[in-house]
């Protein structure tokens, strides 16, 4: 099918969720998306391998788990830690000693103490495989299993508001070692499609798309300026190198037209877009991009303002030709679907073509063709006093059509603004406590519109915590994060692991107990069991053997969770909302000093 989606959607796409963010008249109106950034997973990244149809005899955290023969066996693992229908494995490799992966369906073995060690007796069947450590995150899944088991390790969230918001660009600096040369921008860059039949545009610097050109720069003074013309011409096809730094500042700065014209070397002609403000270059200036400023911003409001429709401001020698009107300067217009457009160009003694220039930049062109022949060459800018030309002299001059709205008009079209950034700053415990301190976070992403537990109304906080609690009296010893604690309840034992642990102002026996719990690794008898406000109970760390009782009759407020009977709840339902990004990565560490700056680019 011959079909292509268009930059233009991507734009579009990257436009409307900024739009998003401030659309209906209210908070909670169904116009508007409420985006949230969130944190998770804090235990550490494991390879997963689901077992099935198990023996009598127990997998042994440390035993080894292998396929085949042991000595010459394609898949072996070390056990990290057994769940009731999976194990997680580290030292992952085969008789090649490489990673590996255990066929699915293939038997399992058990064995203690290696090489010299024998078998234990445990089996099973190999069912689904991810291999991961902590310097390899597993890639995430686009599926609804992975979606689920994602709000289960859910540790905070925090609203994303059109003010940490913005479309951003490729950063290009001005620095003519890393960068010397530049795109100009044109309208008819292509790559050439499979099947042939027609042959691609490339750019200076080879790129076969606008989208993926080099054609502006950021300057010294964030700055943002669009290359109009590259030096291109008939000896020097791809252009040359740049010499002068574009600024607004410069003699060489027309405020009129926005354009600063190079004075030495190849000529460059660049475009002033906008300014980037401080508050922005804090937010949004990363390694990689750059922002393009809101559509308030007053140097893009001047610049929008006196953007022309069609006006032409480059004018490229194509062929040199000759017999033209020899050593002469000479004009002609601009002949297409605007008017006004006129050009000067400069011969030799042998009538070829020298230099060639807008002398007039018109409006309203959409096409544009510049005729050399008998009866359109004048020697005065005012068309007035015609030129005759002989019959056979040849040249070629092309002028390069603007955007669609003229240079300056839509900033995010021109500069193919098709990302996003959001920035997220996470401030020691944000939210009261949301976000806590004394863990770490392998997972962000955001997801649109959660609902508040329990409800099926939009949350509109600032920050979400995705955590359980229980406020906890009479705690013999300090719980361990990411250790698994235990609790007798109704019909078995309910399981989770520890995300923070702290101790009320001035105890040493009382505090607030954050945990999660999962349904791969926190079930009893297949079922994820709820801890129970039950004083007589005690819930125990497993590694630390700290045992504490819940708080049967605290009901408040403390650290960003609601007590109930010493239990609270998330503040954000389970599975509600969309997830649109999500993004496994190393260990984040945060501390009680600490801030992290987040910008996450999302490209559409």
């Amino acid at each position: 099918m011959a079909a292509i989606i268009s930059d233009k959607f991507r734009i579009f796409n990257a436009k409307q969720f900024l739009e998003s963010l401030t659309e209906g008249a209210t908070d909670t109106s169904s116009e508007r998306s409420r985006m949230y950034f969130f944190v998770g997973r804090p235990q550490p990244w494991r390879a997963y391998l689901e077992i099935y149809s198990k023996n009598a005899t127990a997998f042994t955290v440390g035993d080894e788990v292998y396929v085949g023969t042991y000595a010459s066996t394609s898949f072996r693992a070390t056990i990290a830690a057994v769940y009731d229908s999976a194990i997680l494995v580290y030292d992952v490799f085969g008789s090649n000693g490489v990673n590996s992966a255990p066929p699915l369906g293939t038997a399992l073995k058990c064995r203690t103490g290696g090489a010299g060690g024998s078998d234990t007796g445990a089996t099973a069947v190999s069912g689904v495989y991810r291999y991961a450590d902590e310097n390899v995150p597993p890639l995430p899944l686009d599926n609804q299993t992975e979606k689920v088991g994602l709000y289960d390790e859910i540790i905070a969230a925090k609203r994303i508001t059109d003010a940490f918001a913005r479309t951003v660009v490729r950063r290009y600096n001005w620095d003519l070692v890393a960068n010397p040369k530049f795109d100009m921008w044109k309208p008819d860059y292509s790559d050439t499609p499979g099947g042939g039949g027609q042959i691609g545009k490339a750019t200076a610097t080879g790129a076969t798309s606008i989208a993926d050109a080099k054609f502006y720069v950021m300057n010294s003074a964030y700055e943002v300026f669009k290359c109009l013309y590259n030096g291109e011409n008939p000896s020097n096809s791809t252009g040359q190198n740049a010499t002068e730094e574009p600024t607004v500042a410069g003699a060489n700065y027309d405020a009129a037209t926005g354009l600063y014209t190079e004075t030495t070397g190849a000529g460059y002609i660049w475009k002033y877009m906008y300014t980037i403000p401080t508050d922005d270059v804090l937010k949004f200036l990363s390694s990689d991009f750059m922002p393009i400023v809101l559509p308030g911003n007053t140097s893009r409001t001047n610049v929008v303002s006196a953007a022309v429709a069609g006006a032409c401001d480059v004018a490229l020698i194509e062929d040199t030709g000759a017999g033209l009107p020899a050593s002469q300067t000479l004009y002609t217009s601009i002949k297409g679907d605007g008017t006004g457009g006129v050009v000067q160009f400069v011969t030799n003694g042998a009538g070829g073509i020298t230099s060639a220039s807008i002398q007039a930049r018109g409006s309203g062109y959409t096409y544009a063709n510049v005729l050399l022949s008998n009866g359109n060459l004048f020697s005065d800018a005012g068309l007035t006093s015609a030129v005759a030309t002989a019959s056979g002299a040849t040249g070629a001059i092309e002028v390069v059509l603007p955007p669609l709205g003229g240079h300056g008009s839509d900033h995010e079209t021109e500069l193919n603004g098709k990302r996003v950034m959001t920035n997220i700053r996470l401030t020691y415990a944000e939210g009261s406590g949301d976000f806590p301190v004394d863990n770490d976070f392998r997972r962000i992403g955001i997801v649109a519109d959660p609902y508040n537990y329990g409800t099926t109304s939009f949350a509109t906080a600032d920050t979400l915590s995705g955590l359980k609690a229980v406020k906890i009296t009479g705690a013999t010893a300090d719980y361990n994060v990411d250790e698994t604690i235990v609790q007798t309840v109704t019909g078995g034992t309910a399981r989770g692991t520890v995300v923070s642990w702290t101790l009320d102002s001035g105890s040493t026996t009382a505090g607030v107990l954050k945990y999660i719990q999962t349904s791969d690794a926190h079930t009893d008898q297949g079922v994820v069991r709820a801890f129970e406000s039950n004083g007589a109970n005690a819930i125990t760390g497993e590694a630390s053997a700290a045992s504490g009782n819940v708080d049967t009759g605290y009901a408040s407020a403390l650290l960003g969770s609601t007590f109930a009977a010493g239990l609270a709840n998330p503040e954000i339902e389970n599975n509600s909302g969309n997830v649109i990004y999500i993004e496994n990565r190393r260990l984040i560490t945060r501390a009680p000093d600490q801030i992290e700056d987040i910008k996450l680019v999302i490209e559409f």
